[in-house]
């Protein structure tokens, strides 16, 4: 599996793992999905959503990428599970499919609060990229 979610004090930290950038980006999205519910594959792509963000660096980028997923939940109750990201110079562009959440289907796995800045890191590895983050949980 290209991440890891382990547990950290009273939150939560995901370790990811991808070939691109833009995967690592995917992949971090994927893995704070199933922070949401226990299992990601009920949910259906009924809706398609676009996003676009633009941050002074990466990390930004992927804390505002990750924190815009957990206000789609908090607000609009959406549980979004496929991703396509596109990164550029100062931002990116992401489509995710998904669909509101529906108790008789999704059974929640942890009330997710927040992304944190608190060891959140982007680096490229021998064969890829790696990011570290902090779910307050």
């Amino acid at each position: 599996m290209p991440w890891q979610v382990t547990d950290h004090t009273a939150d939560m930290a995901l370790r990811i793992e991808a070939s691109t950038e833009a995967a690592l980006f995917e992949e971090a999205a994927r893995a704070l999905t199933s922070l949401f519910v226990d299992d990601p594959a009920t949910i259906e792509p009924r809706e398609e959503f676009g996003f676009e963000l633009r941050a002074a660096d990466r990390d930004d980028l992927l804390f505002d990428w990750l924190q815009t997923l957990v206000v789609a939940f908090e607000l609009r109750h959406m549980l979004l599970r496929c991703f396509r990201v596109t990164l550029e110079a100062g931002g990116l562009h992401a489509s995710a499919q998904g669909e509101r959440f529906d108790p008789a289907r999704h059974r929640l796995a942890h009330e997710v609060k927040a992304i944190t800045y608190h060891g959140l890191a982007i680096r490229a590895s021998h064969d890829g990229w790696r990011a570290e983050v902090i779910v307050d949980v």
